[in-house]
């Protein structure tokens, strides 16, 4: 049979409630943790998303707002990328801006292209990316497109590296085409 000393003793471990709040902790904080890192790695990585869709619009526009285009140019208006993803590193962007020429068929073949940590497209080869909406024919379509290898700093709930990329048209503004020099 339990003594009465022993019961005494279970009865006041029951009530002691000085440790309650460590064991709770204790529980919690691998949750609290995975929160914290979570939602750190998913805001940087909507950040560097939003630069990414920024860098492909600013290089769109910078490009139609020119009648032609010196590989000088070029190199400047590639260059402007780099500010724009700053403080990320540009080591992780590809970019690729094409001219894509529109005939009287609707048929949408490279006119030029130009890129930086990437492959330009073909001169003659044949687009197939275009939205139906913008094949309009006899016209002109500069293509700019980003990608951006993100590869999370503390990989704790986002783990491998997600290709974060946009795709950006414009018509040229000031001449029916933009000419490469």
């Amino acid at each position: 049979m339990v003594s009465l000393a022993r019961l005494s003793r279970i009865w006041r471990f029951r009530r002691d409630q000085a440790g309650v709040s460590a064991v709770e902790f204790a529980l919690i904080l691998p949750l609290m943790l995975a929160l914290f890192f979570g939602g750190a790695e998913l805001s940087d990585a909507l950040t560097i998303n939003r630069k990414v869709s920024h860098v492909t619009s600013a290089l769109s526009d910078l490009v139609t707002q020119s009648k032609s285009l010196s590989d000088a140019d070029m190199s400047n208006i590639l260059d402007a990328a780099s500010a724009v993803i700053t403080p990320y590193s540009t080591s992780n962007l590809k970019i690729k801006v094409t001219q894509i020429k529109i005939d009287a068929t609707s048929k949408a073949t490279v006119s030029w292209s130009d890129a930086r940590n990437d492959t330009p497209l073909t001169v003659g080869a044949t687009v197939t990316t275009i939205p139906s909406a913008l094949l309009v024919a006899n016209s002109y379509l500069i293509m700019t497109e980003v990608h951006y290898s993100y590869k999370p700093t503390i990989g704790y709930v986002m783990t491998g590296t997600f290709d974060l990329t946009d795709k950006f048209y414009l018509r040229p503004r000031v001449s029916d085409f933009v000419a490469r020099t």
